[in-house]
């Protein structure tokens, strides 16, 4: 971003008067490995505006930069690309200038008062533990809300507590028929296992009585309706709508024990929200707001008193927003909740919905009839869609009790690290509760990392042996790398607030220099396209490079003190470059491994 700032700056006044242009955009990239250079314009598209050939617009350019700037040592013509080669004293100054001396570097600043972006994330259901599937949804969300902010844009974490219907009802019939008086105290269980299990045990009963009813002659449809265990959970249901209190009462009390059960779960993810909303209460949202389209010809009414959208004209069809009988379905509910977050958030500009991909075309209806309606922030809302996690032994099954439970996980990666650190045995000095912290670090890094590593649109394979390897591209590799540079900034003795810049650098220390330099943009980019993956794998290409120089030249045993002195002031902002990626993801770095 400095060098491409700086090229444009001289370069757009030099192309426009040249060529008697009134606009001119310039396009850079970094030079691919197999040709010299460190930077390369792209000629494409400066060719059609200035109607010359590549090599002759290449070779006039290339010219000016070598006579007029010190800091372009030469260029090169390869097809339509200007590969330019930058000296090592530009490179040494902006490492001085630009990192170095900036503690915050690539981090932006939040402008006061700018517009706040809501981000929506975890949403869980009360019927259940969270699972590994919630755990890339929340992992997603988070990590979102910290590389906007990284990015400058103050941010407001929010989710929607589904604590209401059917599902609901399913756990809190099964708790009254086989769970009666169990408690999570009595059971010295969390109490969203414990409501979980009440779950499985509903599904359970009603295949049997579905297989019950089939040996009596009724069809697989005609079970399902009439399995008493159903029927028992719908009425319940009516009888919460009807607030009925014996019923109120048992839904608040399993409620409790599964939030109780969610904080737990939440903090060792090191996630909080600003606000959660609860379906309980929004889910008559969004009927005033029907209403009010009508009047203005947004939505209409059939003959049958249900009200719908027309979107065919936006390649869509005609959605349902309210039902002839005068009740709410999902879509209402959702747009009277996204109208009363951005009352309740008077400073928010937009918002991001982190929900897996099977929810699409439901957020594409949601967003439309937003901006149809008439509000302005519904232009910058956005879909966070993500693909599912599976195991290698296929899809996970919440009713079935299938799914890998969170805490199950978070607990067997701890344990993994733990084994693993043992084998390579590197906990001299450590005490007890030293130890668990850093096993805790490295195997929720370990978690962190292989999930958001991936683009969020991929579905991906969940492998926790693999996730947890101390080499490739894995969380403790990064960390582990954090650490050897925090091991050798201990034993420097030299004085390190030195300001050197030496005039040449070794090729090892120019790459890491030019990786580090990306930083900034990849935050940008990243918050842009809403992908911790980007964050993920720089850091792990940032690791990589510092790797390489760590293994070809020396830092602490070099003699120069010039040299050494920049070497370790580089390794330190390396060190400080990894740590943010890492918070930016939600990660924890140890300062020894």
């Amino acid at each position: 971003m400095y060098l491409t700032d700086q090229l444009e700056n001289l370069l757009i006044p030099f192309v426009k008067e040249t060529f008697k242009l009134e606009q001119c955009e310039l396009e850079f990239q970094q030079t691919r490995k197999e040709f010299e250079g460190d930077i390369t314009l792209v000629l494409f598209s400066l060719v059609k505006q200035t109607r010359t050939n590549p090599k002759e617009l290449g070779e006039k350019i290339g010219s000016y930069l070598t006579d007029n700037i010190a800091w372009i040592d030469r260029f090169s013509m390869v097809s339509g690309f200007l590969n330019l080669v930058i000296n090592d004293s530009f490179y040494s100054q902006l490492f001085v200038n630009e990192i170095n001396k900036n503690d915050q570097f690539g981090m932006q600043k939040i402008v006061p008062n700018a517009p706040e972006m809501l981000v929506e994330f975890a949403s869980p259901n009360t019927n259940k533990p969270l699972h590994l599937g919630h755990l890339r949804n929340i992992l997603l969300g988070h990590s979102i809300a910290q590389i906007l902010e990284a990015a400058g844009t103050p941010v407001k974490k929010v989710q929607i507590i589904n604590d209401r219907g059917i599902h609901i009802c399913k756990s809190m019939v099964a708790w009254k028929r086989y769970y009666q008086g169990v408690t999570p105290e009595s059971t010295r269980q969390k109490g969203d296992k414990l409501v979980g299990d009440c779950y499985v045990t509903f599904d359970k009963v009603f295949k049997e009585e579905i297989h019950e009813l089939k040996t009596k002659g009724l069809t697989e449809d005609e079970a399902k309706k009439s399995a008493p265990i159903l029927i028992e959970a719908q009425q319940m249901l009516l009888d919460w709508e009807q607030n009925n209190p014996a019923v109120r009462e048992l839904w608040e009390t399993m409620n409790a024990w599964v939030y109780e059960g969610f904080a737990v779960s939440f903090k060792r993810l090191g996630v909080a929200f600003d606000k959660n909303y609860y379906e309980s209460d929004t889910y008559l949202l969004g009927k005033d707001e029907v209403e009010k389209g009508l009047s203005l010809g947004v939505f209409f009414k059939k003959d049958d008193g249900s009200v719908w959208i027309d979107l065919t004209e936006d390649g869509l069809d005609e959605k349902l927003v309210l039902r002839s009988d005068g009740t709410s379905v999902y879509m209402t509910q959702d747009m009277g909740t996204a109208i009363q977050r951005f009352k309740d958030f008077e400073q928010a500009g937009g918002m991001v919905y982190t929900v897996g991909n099977e929810q699409d075309y439901h957020f594409k209806v949601l967003f439309l009839i937003l901006k149809k309606l008439g509000f302005a922030w519904a232009e910058h809302l956005f879909h966070l869609s993500y693909g599912m996690v599976e195991l290698p032994s296929g899809k996970m099954k919440s009713r079935e009790g299938t799914v890998v439970d969170a805490d199950d996980l978070m607990e067997g990666m701890q344990q993994t690290a733990a084994n693993i650190a043992k084998e390579l045995g590197k906990l001299d000095g450590y005490s007890e509760e030293e130890k668990n912290q850093l096993f805790e670090k490295i195997g929720m890094g370990a978690l962190k990392y292989y999930i958001l590593k991936v683009d969020p649109k991929k579905t991906i394979l969940f492998n926790p042996e693999e996730s947890i390897d101390f080499n490739g591209n894995t969380g403790p590799f990064i960390q582990y790398t954090y650490a050897r540079i925090q091991s050798l900034l201990r034993k420097s003795t030299d004085d390190i607030t030195i300001q050197t810049i030496p005039s040449s650098l070794d090729s090892k220390e120019k790459e890491l220099i030019k990786t580090l330099l990306q930083f900034p943009e990849v935050v940008q980019f990243a918050a842009k396209q809403y992908s911790p993956a980007q964050v993920a794998n720089y850091v792990y290409e940032l690791v990589k490079s510092f790797n390489s120089l760590y293994q070809t030249v020396s830092i602490l045993g070099e003699t120069d003190l010039q040299k050494r002195v920049f070497r370790i002031q580089l390794a330190q902002s390396v060190g400080q470059v990894i740590a943010r990626s890492c918070h930016l993801l939600g990660m924890e770095v140890p300062e020894r491994m």
